[in-house]
């Protein structure tokens, strides 16, 4: 190898090495620059937490959680999958109060299992919900109620839903963190989240009125309008031939309100006694599923 050959090999070690040290130099300096504090209790707290990311706090996950935690924008009790145990060790560490949230969990607008809505039709095809209600709104004469497919059930990551024998799925309330996963996977968007102490629901989506309504569900509103007269005013009233409950008004619901319902559409819900229907509700004593409609 020549002499020139070596200087040009030399040349291009020391650029490459000044280059380098720069390019350091500016990393090190932009570090420096860019540097932003995290609070090291971020940290802390989000060892505390579940790690779930569920978003049930209405965060994107743990990590904002606690964030805001340390901001003192929520309190430790928002997160609704911690333990009773860890939210306390949390408000201890933080020296702040634990704050109190009433339990939520997720409402079916639907009591049509197959023992009291009919079919129109067989279905056979993906084993889904959503696949289901792609072929004409799904195989249920009301088109609006609960396929019974279970994707709400399937999505749940803390095993607070299951389907109960009729198709409808049940919910845990001790295991339930009120996710919203649920409430997002169904077609029929008959799930939603809502506090314990609404008591007073309409377990019914259909639009339709009268005996129509109760041709395809025997448990289905029929737009009678009894529960709304009976109501103080702004508590109930009928849109679409449906009973539509004002939760802003739920301090004033009672039992009254469903008593004269004939088909036990509007139910009382007890966290101990369960589902309880009005006295005029028709009782429901068939246990098994009702005949597919024939056209």
């Amino acid at each position: 190898m020549e002499l020139a050959d070596y200087s040009i090999i030399g040349s291009a070690t020391v650029f490459m090495s000044i280059l380098g040290v720069f390019l350091a130099c500016m990393l090190a300096f932009a570090n420096k620059l860019l540097w932003v504090f995290e609070d090291p209790r971020i940290h802390e707290v989000e060892e505390l937490l579940p790690a779930t990311n569920c978003g049930a706090c209405g965060l994107a996950g743990c990590h904002p959680f606690a964030e805001a935690l340390i901001a003192g924008s929520i309190t430790p009790s928002q997160c609704t999958v911690s333990s009773n145990d860890a939210t306390e060790e949390i408000a201890d560490y933080l020296g702040i109060d634990a704050g109190e949230t009433e339990k939520r969990i997720p409402y079916l607008a639907c009591a049509g299992g197959t023992h009291v809505a009919r079919m129109r039709s067989h279905y056979r095809g993906l084993e889904k919900c959503r696949g289901a209600a792609l072929v004409a709104g799904g195989p249920k004469g009301c088109v609006w109620g609960c396929l019974g497919l279970g994707d709400c059930a399937d999505v749940c990551d803390f095993d607070a839903m299951s389907m109960e024998r009729n198709g409808l799925p049940v919910v845990d309330a001790q295991k339930c963190t009120a996710c919203g996963n649920c409430v997002d996977v169904c077609p029929k968007n008959l799930l939603s989240i809502h506090p314990l102490s609404h008591h007073l629901w309409v377990a019914c989506a259909n639009l339709l009125h009268g005996d129509e309504a109760e041709s395809d569900c025997e448990v289905a509103c029929n737009a009678c309008e009894r529960c709304a007269k009976d109501s103080p005013q702004g508590l109930i009233e009928i849109r679409n031939n449906l009973a539509v409950i004002n939760f802003e008004n739920n301090s004033l619901a009672s039992p009254h309100a469903m008593e004269r319902c004939p088909t036990g559409a509007i139910v009382w819900l007890d966290v101990e006694k369960g589902v309880l229907k009005g006295k005029n509700a028709k009782p429901i004593i068939r246990t098994e599923a009702l005949p597919i409609r024939q056209s």
